[in-house]
């Protein structure tokens, strides 16, 4: 049950259709615009109210299960911990920091989920090392928050860095899209995996990798070539010149990019 009018709303258009219907296939029921407005947690089997139309409202069922997993996001600790009493500027329920996360208050630095969205493991250590990094006074590029990977790690998996493909057009990119299959490469095929694919868009200009979003098996192992190449600003051209090993689920990268350059080998 999604509250949103699509599943992994943050994740491209393209994507979410892609997990809905391998969900659908699982024999997993989709209830997208829907909103739980309670649980009988004393019935037997739970009795969950929802409301179809999400937020807006609608017709109201009610669904029995055994258990209920509730996901609602996450916020960072900072009520309780002092900050009010030395003075650390909060807004929204997230510390203020600056690009080499210092706090308006001097030696207070701050990293992770209390500093703010996106709210990653790998997200929060990066800030850690590039934080400590300043203090020491090294020389230190802040980091760019469009090449942080997003990792969804539900089955089929969903990874991705960069612009979806609508975020890139109305950032005023003209863009060159390629999709290509899991069902088409080989290794995906020997590991039984095939359902997904890997997207990548590309500023049709320079040839900049905007983004990528993969979902399928493995997809939060093959992102980080992806993410080391939009790092490296590495173009179309030079991901099609790169060798990719075979049978690999890596080809898939390689694959896309050459059908968003109207070059596909393998399909």
């Amino acid at each position: 049950i999604e509250v949103q009018d699509r599943m992994v709303p943050a994740e491209d258009k393209d994507v979410s259709k892609e997990l809905e219907k391998a969900y659908t296939k699982m024999g997993i029921e989709v209830m997208t615009g829907a909103n739980v407005k309670g649980v009988d947690k004393d019935a037997e089997p739970l009795r969950v109210e929802v409301e179809a139309g999400g937020s807006t409202g609608g017709s109201t069922e009610h669904i029995e299960c055994d258990q209920v997993l509730s996901a609602v996001g996450v916020v960072g600790n900072v009520e309780d911990i002092g900050l009010e009493t030395v003075g650390v500027e909060t807004e929204g329920g997230d510390i203020v920091v600056d690009d080499y996360y210092r706090t308006n208050v001097d030696g207070v630095y701050a990293i992770g989920d209390v500093t703010g969205a996106p709210w990653l493991a790998h997200k929060a250590s990066h800030e850690g090392i590039l934080c400590i990094e300043k203090i020491a006074g090294h020389d230190v590029r802040p980091m760019d928050p469009n090449d942080i990977p997003a990792c969804t790690y539900c089955q089929p998996q969903i990874a991705s860095v960069g612009h979806t493909e609508e975020e890139a057009k109305e950032a005023g990119y003209d863009v060159k899209v390629g999709t290509f299959p899991f069902k088409a490469n080989g290794k995906a095929a020997a590991l039984g995996h095939q359902e997904g694919f890997v997207k990548t868009i590309y500023d049709e200009k320079y040839g900049e990798l905007l983004g990528c979003h993969i979902i399928g098996e493995d997809a939060t192992e093959l992102i980080s070539e992806v993410v080391a190449a939009r790092k490296l600003e590495t173009t179309g051209l030079e991901i099609m010149e790169s060798m990719h090993p075979h049978p690999t689920l890596s080809e898939t990268v390689m694959e896309a990019t050459r059908e968003a350059y109207g070059q596909p080998i393998n399909i």
